[in-house]
């Protein structure tokens, strides 16, 4: 159940930093950027969000963090790609 919820998640959190950085990306690209943009966002923004309530199995703080770490990996893949 976890690791459905966990999809789910970074599912969502792919979509929205793709919105937010105007990249418009597959369902699969969108789990996988919002996981590793979650590793991200964790590590650089630690426990700066962990106040914030939950939402039933969601951290609101959670899924903060995974879409700002989210936009940090599509814009650091941006930069890449100019190259």
């Amino acid at each position: 159940m976890d690791l459905i919820v966990y999809l789910l998640l970074g599912a969502l959190a792919g979509y929205l930093g793709g919105q937010l950085m105007g990249k418009a990306n597959s369902i699969l690209v969108n789990i996988f950027v919002g996981i590793i943009g979650g590793m991200i966002g964790g590590w650089l923004f630690g426990d700066l969000f962990s106040s914030l309530p939950e939402l039933g199995p969601v951290k609101l703080g959670g899924l903060i963090t995974a879409v700002l770490g989210s936009c940090i990996l599509l814009w650091v893949i941006g930069l890449i790609q100019k190259k």
